[in-house]
């Protein structure tokens, strides 16, 4: 059955699996993208600027403020998140994917409104300020052992700008590692947004997993982690393809 794609019935909807867990999937997966692009985008920047700036105040307050996020539990932050901006500012709503009794004629639509993005907007921060510490510091790092290889001497020889040696040459070989973070991150994170999709009442996949395990709905369950489980594999083979492009060392050959 698995292999002609029936995933079989739920025990507590009395619903065909597949359809259940493709109904909550999209919704997880535009959660997921936007905290992690979000999250790697400014750590990717911020990294590479401490590392351009290491040894300066500027990195003494940056590096303990960047822990201090990654240390914070995810459901304080949002709950944080939710008293000041939801609460008391009343600037983004408080819980789910969209505003009760509205309809969307498909799914692009729903995601590309502004009732789903306003919904969007407060889970994907708490999830990008707890994911960030990781790209910023593995691209610091990486950035500080590059800095010191042979090619980024030869650029300086060359009299080329600081700056554009940052960025062109040897953010550009930095990079490699954060990118197998990232495809990481993501297989993980579309099955572990447990806490947050809870705290903001999102309706994702790891809700619904949640749901799952509490009723004892197996079959339900099963087709959520066999879905993660695709995700991740699919993640990680898109970042060994990458690895070639950015980095031309890197070839992909046919072993005879």
């Amino acid at each position: 059955n698995l292999l002609q794609g029936e995933l079989g019935l739920s025990f507590h909807q009395r619903r065909p699996v597949w359809e259940i867990v493709m109904s909550v999937f999209p919704t997880t997966i535009v959660l997921t993208l936007t905290g992690l692009v979000v999250a790697y985008i400014f750590g990717v920047i911020a990294g590479a600027f401490l590392a351009w700036k290491r040894g300066t105040w500027i990195e003494g307050v940056t590096i303990p403020l960047v822990l201090g996020t990654r240390a914070a539990p995810e459901f304080w932050v949002g709950m944080v998140l939710l008293a000041v901006f939801a609460f008391t500012l009343g600037w983004f709503p408080g819980g789910g994917a969209n505003s009760a009794g509205t309809f969307f004629g498909s799914e692009l639509q729903r995601f590309l409104s502004p009732d789903f993005l306003s919904h969007l907007v407060l889970p994907a921060l708490t999830l990008a300020l707890y994911l960030q510490g990781l790209p910023l510091l593995l691209m610091r790092s990486t950035m500080l052992e590059v800095m010191h290889e042979d090619f980024v001497t030869m650029a300086r020889m060359k009299g080329l700008s600081e700056w554009r040696i940052v960025i062109r040459h040897a953010a550009r070989n930095a990079l490699l590692p954060v990118i197998t973070a990232f495809a990481i991150s993501f297989g993980q994170i579309v099955g572990g947004n447990v806490v947050v999709e809870t705290v903001f009442s999102w309706p994702g996949l790891g809700r619904m997993l949640v749901a799952a395990v509490s009723n004892s709905d197996y079959p339900l369950a099963q087709g959520a982690f066999l879905l993660i489980t695709i995700v991740l594999i699919a993640a990680n083979l898109v970042a060994e393809l990458l690895y070639s492009v950015l980095d031309p060392r890197v070839t992909h050959a046919r072993v005879s």
